[in-house]
């Protein structure tokens, strides 16, 4: 294995060549959840739009499809927030700061900022879909003026499941981001909202031909969210979901996330509703 300080910045750069990136930041957010922050070799940036992912690998163990969790306006390190649910993601739970991890991508394609520009952003992530759209809420954030409304819905399971919770206290503080959390199940600390994500969703009051909505999280969540949105005659396009779980190799090969002729790491895992409606399968 390469040391960090050797690996070449055209080596990094090489979409199939595993960059060797150091754990600079680590922090345990949840039970099952844990933060980190990486730095690229050689000083390169990572590239990556909102809604994209990378391959991460341990040598020896595997290598899954992680979404990146920072915002592309932050240089030379990105972030990623990793769920413990496998041999490798269980593994990773014990690096730290100092550890490295290899990186291959960014991979796939993310939303298309040039389109969100000027316009209301509607964000609804359930659960750990927080983290991809964590990247494009720290976007608009970095580049304030350059967008209309914010609107962030977010709703978890329990209170102890909600993740970014010193982020969640600054948007609330905000007067430039409407935010509403929301819990299936609240417990004796619980102060708000209690009910599914599609009960924060009646009471919007949205302009329907400036807002986009971004969505992502559990499968079941897609087909009610969407069904709400409707219900306020959003259209069709102005519609984004993410199709991420059904990723693997992130190169195409696999046909892990084929549905029908589209490959949800090539073509996606960011989708206008409208293009990926006729496809049943896909939601």
């Amino acid at each position: 294995m390469k040391r960090f300080e050797d690996v070449k910045p055209q080596e990094a750069q090489d979409l199939y060549y595993p960059a060797m990136c150091k754990v600079t930041q680590a922090k345990q957010i949840t039970d099952m959840e844990k933060w980190y922050e990486l730095e690229m070799p050689a000083g390169q940036d990572l590239g990556h739009s909102p809604g994209q992912f990378v391959e991460v690998s341990v040598f020896g163990v595997g290598e899954a499809p992680i979404s990146v969790s920072s915002s592309p306006s932050k240089k030379g390190r990105f972030e990623l927030c990793i769920r413990q649910v496998g041999n490798l993601t269980n593994v990773l739970k014990s690096y730290d700061v100092g550890d490295l991890v290899g990186i291959r991508g960014p991979y796939g394609k993310g939303y298309p900022i040039e389109q969100f520009l000027g316009k209301d952003i509607l964000i609804i992530a359930g659960g750990i879909g927080l983290v991809p759209l964590r990247s494009l809420i720290n976007y608009v954030l970095d580049n304030r003026k350059d967008f209309g409304r914010l609107i962030i819905l977010y709703g978890a399971k329990t209170p102890a499941e909600l993740l970014f919770k010193e982020e969640m206290a600054n948007w609330t503080a905000r007067d430039d981001v409407e935010f509403h959390v929301t819990v299936d199940q609240g417990d004796e600390t619980w102060t708000g909202n209690t009910g599914v994500i599609t009960t924060l969703i009646p009471g919007l009051e949205l302009n329907l031909n400036t807002t986009i909505a971004a969505i992502t999280g559990p499968p079941i969540m897609y087909k009610f969210v969407i069904m709400s949105l409707k219900s306020k005659q959003m259209a069709d396009d102005h519609i984004y979901v993410s199709l991420e779980r059904r990723m693997k190799c992130g190169v195409g090969k696999c046909g892990h996330c084929q549905i029908n002729g589209v490959y949800c790491c090539q073509d996606g895992p960011v989708f206008n509703y409208a293009d990926i409606k006729p496809l049943e399968e896909a939601l």
